[in-house]
C-alpha cells in the first residue's frame, strides 16, 4: 500500500509471481475476449466535446481556453453552489463538455441534458475569459480519472492560474476522536497544496483525513505541477441536493477567488430554492 501527497491510499501490486499468472490468462483468452475487452476499453474513453460541433477536440480544455482561475465543482451541492451564488452573478458561456460511461455514470446524450442527469459542463466568463468554471455531477471512475485531467489540463499545462475545488462527503467519513453525532454538520474544511499561499476560509483539513476521488486526483495534479490548488470540502448529512448544505459553502464567497465573481449573493437564495423545488419535483417521477 501507498499514499499520494493528500494520503488517498493507493495499492501497489508485487511483481512477483504474477506475470507467469497474467501470461497464461493471455494464452486462455480467446480473440472474443480480446475484442469485448477492447470494447469496454473504448466505452469507458473520456471524451472532450466543443461547445458547437459536440465534436471530440484535438487539445486540451486549457489549452484551447488559458485560464487564470478555474473553479471546480464537483457533486450536486457544489455545482448547485456555483449555479445559485457565481453564475447567477455574470454571464457564462459554455465552452465544453466531458461525455463518459462507467458503472456508476451514462452521460451518453450531452445534447438533452434534464436538470436530473449526470453532466460535466465547462463554462467561461464572458466579461472576463481568464475565469472559467466546471460544473461536474457525474462520478468520474478510478481509471478515468488520469483520462480526464488529461483532457481538462493537458501534459504540461500553466503555472500561472489558480485551481479551487469544491465537493462533499458524508460526514461518516469524518475521522475524529469525538462521535460524528456531535459535530455540527454540515461543516467545510480546506486541504492546498503547497503552492498555494492565499489563507484558507475556514479550517484546514486535519489528520488522518484524507481526499478522495476526482478531487483528490486534481488535488495531487495541481502538487505535481507546482499549480496554486485548495480543495473545500464540505461534510455534511444529506447527500442529496440541500439548502443548509450548498448554504455552507457561503464562507468561499469571501475568498479572493469568488469576491468579484459573486455580486449578486441576495437573489442567490431565491435561486438555490428554485432549483431545490424542481429537484424535489423530479425526484417524485423518477
Amino acid at each position: 500500500m501507498a499514499a499520494t501527497f493528500f494520503g488517498e491510499v493507493v495499492r501497489a501490486p508485487c511483481r512477483a509471481g504474477t506475470e507467469d499468472e497474467e501470461e497464461e490468462e493471455e494464452a486462455r483468452e480467446t480473440p472474443e475476449d480480446t475484442e469485448v475487452r477492447r470494447q469496454l476499453a473504448r466505452k469507458r474513453e473520456v471524451q472532450l466535446l466543443g461547445r458547437q460541433t459536440k465534436t471530440s477536440l484535438d487539445v486540451s480544455l486549457l489549452e484551447k481556453h488559458p485560464c487564470s482561475k478555474f473553479i471546480i465543482a464537483i457533486g450536486n451541492n457544489a455545482v448547485a453552489f456555483l449555479s445559485s451564488f457565481v453564475m447567477n452573478s455574470g454571464v457564462w458561456e459554455e465552452v465544453g463538455c466531458t461525455k463518459l460511461w462507467n458503472e456508476w455514470c451514462r452521460t451518453a446524450d450531452t445534447l438533452h441534458l434534464s436538470p436530473t442527469d449526470a453532466f460535466c459542463v465547462f463554462y467561461q466568463l464572458k466579461s472576463d475569459p481568464s475565469v472559467l468554471i466546471c460544473q461536474c455531477s457525474c462520478y468520474v471512475a478510478e481509471d478515468q480519472q488520469f483520462q480526464w485531467l488529461e483532457k481538462v489540463f493537458g501534459s504540461s499545462p500553466r503555472k500561472n492560474m489558480q485551481i479551487t475545488v469544491l465537493t462533499c462527503r458524508h460526514v461518516t467519513d469524518y475521522k475524529t476522536s469525538e462521535s460524528t453525532g456531535s459535530l455540527p454538520s454540515p461543516f467545510l474544511r480546506a486541504l492546498k497544496t503547497q503552492h498555494f499561499k492565499d489563507p484558507a476560509c475556514c479550517s484546514l483539513l486535519e489528520q488522518p483525513n484524507i481526499a478522495h476521488d476526482l478531487p483528490a486526483a486534481v488535488l495531487s495534479y495541481c502538487q505535481v505541477w507546482k499549480i496554486p490548488g485548495i480543495l473545500y470540502l464540505c461534510y455534511t448529512d444529506v447527500m442529496k441536493l440541500d439548502i443548509v448544505t450548498v448554504e455552507a459553502f457561503k464562507p468561499i464567497l469571501s475568498s479572493m477567488s469568488f469576491k468579484e465573481l459573486a455580486t449578486a449573493v441576495p437573489r442567490s437564495s431565491e435561486v438555490l430554492k428554485k432549483l431545490a423545488s424542481s429537484e424535489t419535483q423530479s425526484n417524485i417521477y423518477t
